[in-house]
């Protein structure tokens, strides 16, 4: 089957991509991993000795990060309905975060401490209709959010990804009523052309 004209120009982009260039020679396990440590620069959000969960995981470019950063002192916790590749010092369920069960299971193994950082770079599987995808976003960026006010410390930090649209001002909004400080990232290794923005929260109100 012949591929069409947005294949073409999709496959052209992702060969060009430097992040791709740079994932594939620095063997990472995603070009995603490239906005975290972005933003890890800027913003210095993991710290030596940290709790960290991460949620929607897979394949695992951002707890490996993550890992590497918070060192033997810290945790991380990974979650994701898909399997991925075992990481030196992170601990992995494969489930839904929002199930009790797993829910428990992460708060036992940071021995009922709380969690320093909650990241999320969940994105839903793209139907190619705007609406609905930015819809889907917004309610699993709700998801984590949620999760986020049950287990963060009270100066622990959330970082988000959310597709723009319609629904994302309310989403806005909620975020602010629960976080003292909001701001909104769009990392260079982002695409330009990507709807994703991330929101990082600080000090929970």
């Amino acid at each position: 089957m012949a591929k069409s004209k947005s294949s073409k120009i999709w496959l052209h982009e992702h060969s060009q991509d430097i992040y791709v260039q740079r994932r594939t020679k620095e063997g990472q396990r995603a070009r995603s991993v490239y906005k975290l440590e972005e933003i890890q620069a800027r913003y210095k959000i993991l710290k030596s000795g940290y709790n960290i969960v991460d949620l929607g995981a897979a394949p695992g470019s951002w707890a490996e990060f993550a890992a590497k950063v918070v060192g033997p002192a810290g945790l991380v916790v990974a979650i994701d309905l898909l399997p991925i590749k075992p990481i030196p010092n992170v601990t992995f369920y494969q489930g839904d975060f929002t199930d009790p069960t797993i829910k428990n299971k992460i708060l036992e193994h940071v021995k009922n401490k709380k969690v320093d950082v909650v990241l999320s770079d969940m994105a839903p599987n793209l139907s190619g209709i705007d609406i609905a995808d930015q819809a889907r976003s917004i309610e699993l960026a709700e998801s984590a959010l949620a999760f986020a006010l049950e287990t963060l410390k009270p100066n622990g930090t959330f970082l988000v990804k959310v597709f723009q649209g319609e629904d994302f001002p309310a989403f806005y909004k909620k975020m602010q009523q629960a976080f003292s400080s909001v701001k909104t990232i769009k990392p260079e290794a982002s695409r330009s052309r990507s709807k994703e923005i991330y929101l990082l929260a600080g000090r929970l109100i």
